[in-house]
């Protein structure tokens, strides 16, 4: 291997020692930082500029802990700085606004730095297990925790994911991030209790491996293919919520969210949507395809259901091309030979 090949980027100066060390991690830091921030794209820059500062400090780095517990540190407090004075990262549903009407005006914000999904592939390298991707279960970057992160301050979502999703005792939090032991405590109580209230109002998901989970999205999937409004009702929950930033309104109940289609999507037959599987956050996600009136069907938005047992209970639609290239998804769906 090359002196460039074994350089960190930006560096230009070999260290095959340290990559070789700190490779591995790659993936369950980039994790780490997305449970934070809410933003992959943003997760990744802060990958690099943690693996940037780990590399200026390893001469100094004494081993007095673990490699890995010396690079969480270091992640953590970049993602603390890069969040110092910057506004939370929401979703609608988040703001406190009741259920809109779904024939009234629709608001889109842009210039909101909306909750992202996490594409499977940043993670998790394949469907086979290895020990670089057990370190990242599919339940710490479930999209409803990840937003509820998102509402606790900086300090209290490091502490809670420091002490909650890694393990680590309140003696080692407090030392990576410059408090007591006892601030620790106190965050963490005060963490733990907003994500339990919010937990209280989540619906239960089946297991994405659950047959009834994979019938339940074969249908909703089907309704929108059909353009089969009715079929869409029957399969989402009496509560279903939808929301889709960066517009500002959210809405609940099956016939609002048929409704909204009916009346706010460009589709308007059969055939005019097509969807595309894919994963998310550790779950099933679909990718809509809309057909234009060129009869090509182009990324339109990246849809995350969830499923539980009396049907899809919340979807989030993110609209937006980069989200599908971030998913490793083509803008544009070859013509369907039928």
């Amino acid at each position: 291997m090359s002196a460039e090949a074994d350089a960190l980027p930006g560096t230009g100066e070999p260290r095959p020692e340290f990559e070789e060390l700190v490779a591995p991690l790659r993936r369950e830091l980039t994790a780490h930082c997305y449970r934070m921030v809410g933003s992959v794209h943003e997760a990744e820059d802060l990958v690099q500029e943690t693996y940037l500062r780990a590399w200026r400090a390893y001469d100094g780095f004494e081993h007095r802990s673990s490699v890995r517990t010396w690079m969480y540190r270091i992640a953590t407090n970049a993602c603390l700085t890069a969040l110092e004075g910057r506004a939370r990262r929401p979703l609608p549903v988040g703001l406190g606004a009741p259920p809109a009407d779904p024939r009234g005006d629709l608001h889109a914000q842009r210039e909101t730095a909306w909750v992202e999904p996490l594409p499977d592939a940043v993670v998790w390298a394949s469907p086979e297990e290895d020990p670089a991707d057990v370190a990242v279960s599919r339940e710490s970057v479930r999209l409803a925790l990840v937003a509820a992160l998102q509402e606790l301050t900086a300090q209290q979502r490091a502490v809670v994911l420091l002490c909650d999703v890694l393990r680590w005792r309140a003696a080692e939090a407090a030392a990576a991030l410059g408090l007591s032991v006892g601030a620790v405590t106190s965050t963490l109580q005060r963490a733990r209790n907003h994500l339990a209230r919010r937990r209280e109002d989540e619906p239960v998901a089946l297991d994405a491996g659950d047959p009834r989970a994979a019938e339940l999205l074969a249908r909703y999937q089907r309704a929108f293919e059909d353009y089969d409004m009715d079929g869409l009702v029957g399969v989402l929950t009496e509560d279903a919520q939808w929301q889709m930033p960066p517009f500002l309104e959210w809405f609940q109940g099956g016939a609002d969210i048929a409704d909204l289609i009916r009346t706010r999507c460009p589709a308007q037959r059969a055939g005019d949507m097509r969807f595309v599987s894919t994963s998310a956050n550790g779950v099933p996600a679909l990718a809509m395809y809309m057909r234009g009136p060129d009869g090509v069907h182009r990324a339109f938005q990246i849809q995350h259901p969830v499923v539980t047992a009396d049907g899809v209970a919340h979807v989030t639609a993110w609209f937006g091309e980069h989200h599908f290239t971030a998913l490793g998804l083509p803008l544009e769906l070859a013509t369907d030979p039928a």
